[in-house]
């Protein structure tokens, strides 16, 4: 499971350090792919197996399902860590998600989410108030 936030910076030929409490599900290969909130998601490439048969269900009958598969795929890039535990960020992604040298990358339990960081901040900001402030079932049965 990912958890926790990290802030690892960008170099120069788009590679990341993937943090050090990630590694172990990560190596074996990982997935990154356009995000909501134009972020991006990285998958353990078995986590990605799951997700992609999770929306082949979707019938295809459905445009609004067709789209999703179609933006979210087409963005995937099947990459290898290397041996210093960097992986390389396509151009494409990096300009979805607007990244800059600073980054945040955090955990989201069955994926991990790589942040500009000053996006990330003002998400975090924003979020932050309306997460304290819930006082509704959000998540059926959690609370």
């Amino acid at each position: 499971m990912f958890l926790g936030s990290y802030a690892p910076k960008l170099d120069d030929k788009g590679r990341v350090i993937l943090p050090a409490k990630f590694r172990a599900e990560l190596a074996g290969g990982v997935v990154l792919t356009r995000g909501q909130e134009r972020c991006i998601y990285v998958f353990s490439r078995e986590e990605f197996a799951s997700m992609h048969e999770k929306i082949r269900q979707a019938p295809v009958t459905s445009k609004q399902a067709r789209d999703y598969l179609r933006v979210f795929l087409s963005g995937a890039s099947d990459e290898e860590p290397d041996a210093q535990n960097r992986i390389s960020i396509p151009p494409a992604l990096r300009a979805y998600a607007g990244l800059t040298k600073e980054l945040a990358v955090i955990g989201a339990g069955s994926r991990a989410e790589i942040w500009d960081a000053q996006a990330w901040e003002a998400y975090l900001a924003e979020q932050e108030s309306a997460f304290a402030d819930t006082a509704e079932e959000v998540i059926p049965g959690l609370f």
